[in-house]
């Protein structure tokens, strides 16, 4: 799928993985080396995230029902024990600088659609 920012006009993924499942949700990014640019998990419901036993940096975007930011946490080093937003419906981890590669802030709206074929 891809996450688009219609805020700013720009895209924080354009291969990101759905994880829904109790056990995708849990595992997340563990046992992963790294996130290509473009790439990136959307976690679903999720409202807060940790990144102990990770291997590297992630920018994390929490987003609320209305599918608006409420939290961002960019360049999340790994083995930091919580991460979260009041209000969160759902959790983006993306590669690191895509926070501020897409000019990301507080309030902007997401939308999740279908990667094109």
């Amino acid at each position: 799928m891809q996450v688009r920012n219609l805020t700013r006009g720009t895209l924080l993924a354009t291969r990101a993985e759905l994880a829904r499942s109790f056990w995708a949700r849990g595992r997340g990014l563990l046992g992963r080396v790294g996130l290509q640019p473009g790439e990136g998990l959307v976690i679903y419901p999720n409202g807060s995230v940790h990144t102990l036993f990770m291997r590297f940096t992630i920018d994390v975007v929490f987003v609320n029902r209305q599918d608006r930011v409420v939290g961002l946490y960019p360049e999340l080093l790994p083995y930091r024990p919580f991460a979260g937003a009041w209000g969160a419906r759902y959790t983006i981890e993306l590669p690191a600088g895509a926070i501020g590669a897409t000019q990301t802030q507080i309030g902007d709206q997401l939308q999740l659609a279908p990667s094109p074929h």
